[in-house]
């Protein structure tokens, strides 16, 4: 009973994902299928008032050399964006906290904590972590998780609906199963493919700026030995610092091309630390 309840659960689910996939697809600039259910202005909205948000619950660097520095970088990746992404001023905060962390959200808001300027060793490495920033908000990354998300949790409901009616007596444990398995299946890998995705842009991002490529590789060295701990990949949202690494290795000739090229105009960024 167990085994075919949770095979009909099963089928239920994929059916439901179907359609709601079919309905809103669109591709991320990679060329990976995705699935948008939230009008872009309501993300960017939701974005701009995040960002409200935190700048009255994080102290904000007055340290005029920091911002300047933060700026130089971010400016310098942001120019080299597509264009779409250029038609409002980006607003760029300094936040003071230990945080290793920066981020971008939609609507034009960029943040970067000050933990991060003592990881981030240099303007390349400052570079790489802002171009992987800004790469998820051009690829939507913040709609696809709400829209996975919606998603989810309407085929959860969907199921639960239905174990009900079935009036099983292993619902609990149904129910316990398709939640973990959302989790696991879906949720989880969704955020690893986010961050790969956001790497290969960023990666791309930060070399077209002038920005030394390689210096992304020892960034993530960096970020290792900051490390949370031995969280298996499987159960984590973001790719372990060797799998990341590998992945930018295997792009980087290209992304060398595309420095050599922006070095050979002249002018590279010369942001002071």
């Amino acid at each position: 009973m167990f085994k075919s309840s949770y095979a009909l659960m099963t089928k239920l689910t994929l059916a439901v994902t179907t359609v709601l996939m079919l309905g809103s697809c669109a591709e991320s600039p990679t060329g990976r299928p995705q699935l948008m259910l939230f009008d872009n202005t309501q993300v960017n909205k939701m974005g701009i008032q995040t960002f409200e948000e935190l700048k009255t619950k994080t102290p904000i660097s007055k340290d005029k050399k920091t911002n300047q520095y933060v700026q130089c970088v971010a400016q310098a990746v942001l120019k080299v964006t597509p264009q779409k992404y250029q038609t409002n001023p980006w607003e760029i905060v300094v936040f003071e906290s230990d945080q290793v962390n920066a981020f971008a959200l939609p609507g034009g808001k960029i943040g970067v904590y000050t933990g991060l300027l003592l990881v981030a060793e240099n303007q390349h490495q400052l570079a790489a972590v802002i171009g992987h920033e800004i790469a998820h908000v051009m690829a939507g990354h913040s709609n696809e998780r709400l829209s996975s998300n919606q998603a989810i949790s309407t085929t959860l409901g969907v199921a639960d609906v239905a174990l009900a009616a079935m009036n099983t007596q292993y619902k609990a444990e149904l129910s316990s199963a398709f939640g973990l398995g959302a989790q696991v299946g879906l949720v989880l890998p969704f955020s690893r493919v986010h961050e790969t995705e956001a790497d290969v842009i960023g990666l791309d991002l930060m070399a077209k700026a002038g920005f030394e490529p390689e210096q992304s590789v020892a960034l993530w060295q960096n970020m290792a030995k900051q490390g949370s701990g031995g969280t298996p990949q499987i159960l984590s949202s973001h790719p372990v610092p060797e799998n990341r690494i590998k992945k930018l290795q295997k792009d980087m000739p290209s992304a060398l091309a595309a420095y050599q090229a922006r070095q050979a105009q002249g002018g590279l960024p010369r942001c002071n630390k």
